[in-house]
């Protein structure tokens, strides 16, 4: 580790990879910096991906794919189920990933494109001069290291300080994070080409209990819940309720616990000599708190506007609006949908929920976009073409601007 580098990226998640070993590549002088021992774990996460997306970041290897899906079941309260195929069912469905493998994978990925990797290594505050961040103090077995650096990258997941350190607001309300518990399980039974979603205010208030196969009779069996629905009763609790009626004779083998952030896009998640990536950005899908993919796309963006901001000599925040732009044109729109789709379902009873469902019985899933899906929710529901609206302008507008530009 030495005093000084082109950029910093705080965090080894998907993001934070991603960004080092574009910058990498580029020719930049990297440092790669985890708090963790080992990167990976604990997973946070249900593991599922975009195939497609996925691609475009690294070549799939079973090494770390457990399961490759076919789609998703969706099931309303009263049981009523909707199947979808992976190509309509969210950016979560496609393989399920073994996250430990996974983000080792991306991190080897970036130190092979010649960033310098530091493990077991914390950030403790920035390093900001006349308002400018100019590097990163950090943490390293016990000794306190000044590392200076042109662009700082911030990718620090949910609990972020970098963000707040630098006088972003990344501040969340707990109806702006999910609460989430998840067991990986033995003997659950289901169907291994599949994702299982159940949605239902009893069951998950203000958000769903999912089962993605890993393989071998494995399952990541998990729940998250508005923070704003947690009482008395945490999403631990509902998880072992539901858990304890449908798979009993199932075998916990693993725990995992932690929060989501699906508060929708912030205002800004750049200033001078910084950009925040991932879930410190706040850059995860307000609907199912998925953000692997997101993650990486931004990760991607970060690395390459900071290698052209400093080819230019101004890593100002007016230098790096540029990342500001692209992501919030490339994924940004899809956040900000979801966000008008979260908080409207947010007040649906499951006397709601149920007659959505059964409203989309029969119909063909297999080669939908989510314009057709709207039309035909629209079509069974009057009234939620009004609550709707500006989702429903915003996609057709997506989709001719999409048109336009091919």
């Amino acid at each position: 580790m030495k005093s000084e580098y082109d950029v910093v990226v705080i965090g080894a998640g998907p993001g934070g990879s991603i960004a080092a070993k574009t910058a990498a590549q580029k020719g930049l002088d990297v440092l790669l910096i985890e708090k963790r021992q080992e990167i990976g774990d604990p997973v946070r996460c249900a593991e599922g991906v975009s195939k497609i997306w996925l691609r475009k970041h690294i070549e799939p290897d079973h090494r770390w794919i457990c399961a490759d899906v076919k789609g998703s079941r969706i099931f309303a309260p009263d049981g009523t189920m909707i199947e979808m195929s992976e190509e309509i069912a969210g950016g979560e469905v496609g393989y399920v990933l073994e996250r430990k493998i996974f983000d080792r994978a991306l991190a080897y990925e970036s130190a092979n494109a010649g960033a310098e990797v530091m493990v077991k290594t914390r950030a403790t505050d920035l390093i900001i001069e006349n308002g400018f961040v100019k590097g990163v103090r950090v943490m390293h077995l016990g000794e306190t290291h000044d590392i200076r650096a042109k662009v700082v990258i911030g990718a620090d997941g949910v609990e972020s300080k970098i963000g707040r350190w630098a006088g972003i607001d990344t501040s969340l309300k707990p109806a702006d994070i999910e609460t989430c518990a998840q067991y990986l399980m033995s003997g659950t039974g289901i169907d291994q080409d599949y994702c299982y979603f159940y949605i239902g205010n009893e069951i998950a208030p203000a958000g769903y209990i999912w089962l993605f196969p890993k393989g071998k009779g494995l399952a990541n069996v998990g729940i998250g819940i508005l923070g704003s629905k947690s009482g008395e009763k945490h999403a631990i609790d509902y998880l072992n309720e539901f858990v304890e009626k449908n798979y009993p004779e199932a075998k916990i083998l693993e725990m995992d616990v932690g929060g989501v952030p699906v508060s929708g896009s912030i205002e800004k998640t750049t200033v001078d000599g910084l950009m925040l990536v991932g879930d410190a950005a706040r850059q995860s899908d307000p609907i199912t708190g998925g953000g692997i993919i997101n993650a990486m796309e931004a990760g991607k963006i970060a690395g390459e506007v900071a290698y052209d901001a400093i080819s230019r000599g101004d890593v100002s925040a007016s230098g790096l609006q540029e990342y500001e732009k692209r992501w919030r044109d490339f994924i940004g729109r899809e956040i900000d949908n979801s966000l008008i789709v979260k908080d409207i379902f947010t007040d649906f009873s499951d006397k709601d929920i149920n007659s959505l469902a059964h409203s989309l019985e029969g119909v063909n899933f297999s080669s939908m976009s989510l314009l057709d899906l709207l039309y035909a929710l629209f079509k069974a529901n009057k009234k939620l073409l009004w609550d709707l609206r500006v989702l429903f302008k915003n996609v057709v507008k997506y989709e001719l601007d999409f048109e336009h530009e091919k």
